[in-house]
């Protein structure tokens, strides 16, 4: 916590998030008098709503080498109007900021009693996300309602990659522009707490290059932790599905959490979730399918028939 790294100035990320978050602010219209070039509030004004100087406000927003304190800080993001997530991503980008030796992560595992965990679920759908939004395990559900992870080629297995460029996933979601939006703010997290992993710079480049969408929502530096929700899809075998997710983090493994995706009890949602796992069985041993084939655009009997199924990712 600040002051932070000491002998360490801030990244420019930190600058630029400070910046884009100033630009969404909207001035009291009583208190304008003339017409604005730039949308937001000016600098001057953030400092004076954190009390701190011009000059010091702006040398925080061009990652000037200062060391704020927490008070400051905590200063700053009262006058962005900062959520709990977004002073987090902030102190995130304070504290991995650059000038630093970044170490090869980690392969990612999933140990066996998380890919037991999965299997009792049954008929809830669930995956495991950990660094990057990598997709490391799901079971047959989750692969039934979303698309075979554990199929694509190592570097799709990712959640924002798929929601942003397989159209597959632009037909599930029925608001696909804001699950794809929370994907890419929850990415954006997750840079902010590792800052220098290759593989998530390879991902933002090629979501850049890929996806309009994509570097609009980036350039806004939206971030967001959600744990839970409501999602409403359009599956092609079972077709229209609410559903709420669950985003369950494991604490021996802090960068992995398990995302369920439940219906209602007694709702038309449970009964369609029953009836993809049903004429998934029904397909895999042999039978005519009732028609369609799964969101991910795997025909089902591509389908693992059952367990859940793990991959390990750097």
């Amino acid at each position: 916590m600040p002051g932070h790294n000491g002998g360490m100035g801030q990244s420019v990320e930190f600058g630029k998030f400070l910046s884009a978050m100033r630009a969404r602010l909207q001035p009291d219209p009583d208190t304008v008098y003339n017409a604005r070039r730039v949308p937001g509030l000016r600098r001057e004004e953030v400092a004076r709503l954190a009390d701190v100087s011009t000059d010091y406000y702006t040398r925080l927003e061009q990652g000037r080498n200062i060391h704020p304190s927490r008070s400051v800080l905590a200063s700053v993001a009262r006058a962005l109007q900062l959520s709990e997530a977004e002073s987090a991503h902030m102190l995130d980008l304070l504290d991995n900021c650059g000038g630093q030796a970044v170490d090869p992560p980690a392969a990612q595992r999933v140990r066996p009693p998380v890919r037991q965990l999965l299997d009792a679920l049954g008929d809830v759908p669930a995956v495991v996300l950990g660094r990057r939004t990598d997709v490391l395990a799901a079971n047959r559900m989750g692969r039934l309602l979303l698309a075979d992870f554990p199929a694509m080629a190592r570097e799709q297995r990712n959640y924002t990659r798929w929601i942003m460029l397989d159209p597959a996933a632009r037909v599930l979601f029925r608001d696909w522009h804001g699950a794809a939006a929370d994907a890419v703010a929850a990415l954006r997290a997750d840079v902010g707490r590792h800052p220098g992993d290759p593989q998530a710079s390879a991902l933002v480049g090629e979501l850049a290059v890929n996806s309009e969408d994509f570097r609009q929502w980036w350039a806004r530096h939206t971030v967001a932790r959600r744990s839970s929700g409501t999602l409403r899809l359009h599956h092609g075998v079972v077709g229209d599905l609410e559903l709420d997710f669950e985003q369950l983090l494991l604490p021996d493994d802090p960068e992995q959490s398990v995302r369920t995706f439940t219906a209602r009890n007694g709702s038309p949602s449970q009964d369609a979730l029953k009836l993809l796992s049903s004429w998934a069985g029904s397909h895999a041993a042999g039978k005519q399918p009732a028609g369609g084939q799964p969101a991910g655009g795997q025909p089902a009997g591509g389908q693992p028939a059952s367990t859940s199924e793990g991959i390990n990712l750097p």
